[in-house]
């Protein structure tokens, strides 16, 4: 908004164009016929008219998008207080005794995620933290559909809302399911038959986690980084046509006490990494990577590079 003082010196500026331009016409006229005087004395006027309009459609303009960036901002206010809302009151349902609320809480956060892009990091935070959280040990106060088959569903589900906004199985179009860009933090969760086929995330570390069940990789693309220290996999590990873009990939102090499948296609560094050996389970390594007996823990071994 423009001040009275800045409005008065426009107005004075004006004025002042106006007059100056008649004394100027009325000088280099003054030896003209009168009519042609008048007639220059009207010109500097409109001159000094349009020169005010000219100003006053300004001044119009500003204040025009004065009022619509003072909307916006408005607007913008009240969606961020309703998100704001809709996510607590969501994040308060994951609390909840009862499972079919804590499983209305998962799929609120989702509903959220898809209506608004940029909180899908954050959502994403708050499912992996409830994942994290351990289903054998609930609170005091919490009933027993804390641990058990229901809670197994909702901690099912909350591995599906990822899995869907996280598989690309093709160019993303602008009302695609795909969230982009997101990093996953599952570390120290335990997971049951977690299917994380033809994903694409920028990052994920899932440290100290426990697979139990099958893990499928197969297809999935990690963009910067793949942390999969100390992980023990109880089941099928499945990383076939799996991409490590970056170079924090690790495996280091993993377990894999079922069977394994790298396949062909599947480049990545498992230094560290221990393997129970049994001759009826099937186990496929990187082209790279071979099985040396632990003589200090008979059944293991630990995986090493090829010489040569």
């Amino acid at each position: 908004m423009l001040s009275n003082r800045a409005i008065t010196i426009g107005a004075v500026v004006v004025v002042g164009i106006t007059l100056l331009s008649t004394t100027l016409l009325v000088v280099v006229l003054r030896d003209a016929p009168p009519k042609v005087i008048l007639e220059a004395v009207r010109t500097s006027a409109s001159i000094g008219v349009g020169t005010g309009g000219a100003a006053a459609l300004w001044l119009a303009a500003r204040r025009q998008r004065s009022t619509e960036v003072s909307i916006l901002r408005r607007d913008h206010d009240a969606t961020e207080t309703r998100v704001t809302e809709l996510y607590g009151r969501a994040a308060e349902q994951l609390s909840a005794d009862k499972a079919p609320v804590r499983l209305a809480g998962i799929f609120a956060l989702e509903r959220l995620g898809q209506t608004y892009p940029t909180h899908r990091q954050t959502i994403v935070d708050l499912i992996c933290a409830y994942l994290r959280m351990s289903p054998e040990a609930p609170d005091e106060q919490s009933s027993p559909e804390h641990g058990g088959p229901q809670e197994f569903e909702v901690r099912q589900a909350a591995q599906q809302v990822l899995v869907t906004h996280l598989r690309l199985d093709e160019e993303p179009a602008e009302d695609s399911l795909f969230w982009p860009d997101i990093a996953l933090n599952l570390s120290g969760a335990v997971l049951h038959t977690f299917t994380f086929s033809r994903c694409r995330v920028r990052s994920a570390t899932f440290a100290d986690a426990s697979f139990h069940g099958p893990a499928v990789f197969r297809g999935t693309l990690f963009e910067r980084q793949a942390d999969f220290r100390g992980v023990r996999f109880s089941g099928l590990g499945d990383f076939r046509r799996v991409g490590f873009e970056g170079e924090g990939v690790t495996f280091r102090g993993a377990t894999f006490a079922g069977e394994v499948d790298f396949g062909t296609h599947t480049t990545a560094a498992l230094t560290g990494a221990m393997t129970r050996l049994d001759d009826d389970t099937r186990r496929k390594w990187p082209a790279d990577w071979t099985e040396r007996p632990l003589p200090d823990e008979p059944g293991w071994a630990e995986l090493v590079a090829r010489r040569g």
